[in-house]
């Protein structure tokens, strides 16, 4: 994805962690100016997400604790896209362990990278309707805390524009699903 200039050259790339969840590495390039510098970068297998929405036209939205910020936040359903997976089966298993329901109507709203400065994690999100209540009870993983809301879409907006609602990944993909929303 050149945008029609000509891309940085490669000169050496280090992998300094390979982790569970992510790998760091830092990669040492020449620009087209000839300037040369080391470029830290996380890579990321990619995540799925839904937008849920129930027949009587609320949104799941959980408040899940995340370390990294050192609090809950409201967010869609979402999970990293494991190996061997497409995003779509991705989120359809994620959704139903997170929210114990399933999804029989789908549509792709879209795709966005997280942090495309420091990282090159992709989300792609999906619209999740007509949905029913699986027969099995949640699967939350062992580091997953919880809770799970019903929020009109007015009431969601409300949380984002009030602050209280700040994952860039659930209100991208609210603003993808607006049209969408009654």
């Amino acid at each position: 994805m050149s945008l029609g200039r000509e891309l940085p050259q490669l000169l050496k790339q280090r992998l300094l962690y390979r982790g569970r969840k992510f790998d760091f590495e830092v990669n040492r390039l020449r620009l087209p100016n000839k300037s040369v510098g080391d470029w830290e970068c996380i890579r990321h297998p990619g995540g799925a997400l839904a937008v849920p929405v129930t027949p009587e036209g609320k949104l799941i939205v959980l408040r899940q604790y995340r370390f990294a910020v050192g609090g809950r936040l409201l967010e869609f359903p979402a999970g990293t896209v494991e190996e061997g997976e497409s995003p779509f089966q991705t989120i359809q298993r994620e959704i139903e362990e997170e929210t114990g329901y399933r999804a029989r109507k789908w549509q792709k709203l879209g795709n966005f990278f997280l942090a495309p400065g420091y990282s090159d994690e992709i989300i792609y999100s999906y619209l999740a309707q007509d949905l029913e209540k699986s027969e099995g009870s949640l699967s939350l993983d062992e580091d997953e805390d919880i809770e799970i809301l019903f929020l009109t879409p007015a009431e969601l907006e409300k949380a984002i524009l009030e602050g209280d609602a700040v994952d860039s990944k659930t209100i991208s993909s609210f603003i993808l699903a607006r049209p969408y929303l009654n």
